[in-house]
C-alpha cells in the first residue's frame, strides 16, 4: 500500500550543491560520461605486456623494450610490442599496441633486458579494453541516486564539481499525549519524557529528511486539531501515539475533520500494530505508535519508504539479512514479529540472538540491540541454528 502511492508522489524541488556536501542526498539529474571509460586499453596488473602467442610453449624468455608506468603519455610508449619482445607495465598503464595481455610480475623473473616467463595468458587476460566500463554519453548515474562515496567517485571521474540534487523533504514530528513531557521537565509519578519526536528525528535525517518537531499535543482535540493543521503543511507529517482504541486516542478522530483519506488503520505486526496511514489536505501522514519500540520499528517498515520517495529516490525494496539463530525463540503466531536482537560474526558466519526486552516501551534494550530479528506470523517456535531474516538498525 505504501509502495503504490509512494511511486505516485512527485519529489521536492531541485537545487544544486557542491559535490562534497551532495554526501546522502538524491541526484535530480543524469550523469553522462564524458568520455570512453577506460579511454585507453588499461593494464590491470603489474608485470609485462606480452603478445599471448609468444607464450605457447613455457617457459619462454622475452626481449624487453620499454617500461610503461601510469599516465605514460604516447610518445612514452614503444612504437609496438613485436613477436618475441615485451614490456615491464605498471597496473593502470595503457597497454602498448601489438601486446594483447598482461602476465602478472609474480609469474616473470627479469635479468638485464630479458625477462623469463612461466605461465602463459590468453589474448585479453589482465586488460581492461576501451570503452569497456562506459562508452562517451553513457548514462553513468541516474536520477534518484542515492548519492553515496561511489557515486561521488564517479561524478568526480566526469569533472562534475557540484551537482543537482533533490530538495530534503520537510517531516513534521508530533508526539501526543498528556502523560509525555519534553526532555528539558522533570516528569511526574506517571508521566514519560518526550523520547519519541527526537528518535524519530534522527531517523528522518539519516532518511534524507529535515525534521520538523512540534512539540506535545494535549490529549484535547482543539490544541490537537492546530497542530495537526501546521503538520499538514510539510512535506511529510508523523505523529507519535493517540492512534490506538482508548478513550483519548483522538488523532483519527481529528485527522477526520481535515478531509482525512485512511489508507489502512492497523497492521499485522508487533510492535506497532496499531499504525495509521492516509492523506489529508494534500499530504501524507502516518498516525505512528506510542510505544517507543514501535515508533521506531513502523517507521523503518512504512514511513521511510515514503519519505525516500519524497526526497526523489528511486522505489527501493526493504533489504533484509540472514544470521543463524544462537538460542530458541518461542513465541505467538498470528503477527510478524520485529525483536530486538544482537547480531554478530562476519561472513557467512552471522549468528543472532534476541536482546532482553520488557516490550515495546523498553528504549533501553533497543539502544543496545543492533538489529530486529524477524519472526513470521505462522511460526511459534525457531530451533537454534536455523537461519532466520534480520532488519539491520
Amino acid at each position: 500500500m505504501v509502495e503504490r502511492h509512494a511511486a505516485e508522489v512527485r519529489p521536492a524541488e531541485v537545487e544544486t550543491e557542491q559535490l562534497l556536501l551532495s554526501g546522502g542526498r538524491i541526484l535530480a539529474e543524469p550523469i553522462f560520461a564524458d568520455r570512453d571509460f577506460p579511454p585507453f586499453r588499461r593494464a590491470m596488473r603489474d608485470g609485462y605486456a606480452v603478445r599471448a602467442n609468444d607464450l605457447t610453449q613455457l617457459p619462454v624468455t622475452l626481449d624487453v623494450i620499454a617500461e610503461v608506468k601510469a599516465g605514460a603519455v604516447l610518445a612514452d610508449l614503444p612504437a609496438e610490442v613485436r613477436p618475441g619482445q615485451a614490456a615491464a607495465i605498471m597496473t593502470g598503464a595503457p597497454t602498448p599496441e601489438g601486446a594483447d595481455a598482461v602476465v602478472m610480475v609474480e609469474y616473470t623473473s627479469q635479468s638485464g633486458t630479458r625477462v623469463t616467463i612461466t605461465r602463459g595468458v590468453a589474448s585479453g587476460d589482465n586488460v581492461v579494453p576501451v570503452g569497456s566500463e562506459a562508452r562517451r554519453s553513457d548514462v553513468l548515474l541516474p536520477p534518484g541516486k542515492l548519492i553515496n562515496y561511489s557515486a561521488i567517485a564517479v561524478a568526480s571521474s566526469v569533472g562534475k564539481d557540484s551537482l543537482r540534487v533533490f530538495r530534503r523533504p520537510q517531516v513534521a514530528i508530533l508526539a501526543t499525549g498528556d502523560e509525555v513531557v519534553e526532555i528539558d521537565k522533570q516528569p511526574g509519578s506517571y508521566q514519560i519524557r518526550n523520547s519519541n519526536s527526537y528518535s524519530l528525528a534522527a531517523q528522518v535525517q539519516q532518511a534524507g529528511g529535515e525534521p520538523r518537531i512540534l512539540g506535545i499535543a494535549l490529549d484535547e482535540a482543539p490544541h490537537l486539531g492546530g497542530l495537526i493543521q501546521q503538520g499538514l503543511e510539510c512535506d511529510l507529517f508523523l505523529l507519535a501515539g493517540g492512534v490506538s482504541m482508548g478513550k483519548y486516542d483522538l488523532v483519527e478522530k481529528v485527522l477526520e475533520e481535515f478531509g482525512a483519506e485512511f489508507f489502512f488503520t492497523g497492521v499485522q505486526i508487533q510492535p506497532g500494530r496499531p499504525v495509521v496511514f492516509g492523506r489529508a489536505c494534500g499530504k501524507y501522514f502516518f498516525g505512528l505508535p506510542g510505544n517507543p519500540v514501535s515508533t521506531m520499528v513502523t517507521f523503518e517498515l512504512f514511513a521511510k519508504p515514503m519519505l525516500q520517495a519524497l526526497a526523489g529516490m528511486q522505489a527501493q525494496k526493504l533489504v533484509f539479512l540472514h544470521a543463524r539463530l544462537k538460542s530458541e525463540i518461542k513465541t505467538k503466531t498470528g503477527l510478524k514479529r520485529f525483536l530486538p536482537g544482537f547480531l554478530s560474526g562476519e561472513f557467512e558466519r552471522a549468528d543472532v540472538e534476541l536482546a532482553r526486552w520488557h516490550g515495546s516501551g523498553d528504549v533501553a534494550s533497543t539502544a543496545r540491540a543492533n538489529c530486529y530479528i524477524v519472526v513470521p506470523a505462522d511460526r511459534e517456535r525457531i530451533p537454534a541454528g536455523e537461519w532466520v531474516a534480520v532488519m539491520k538498525k
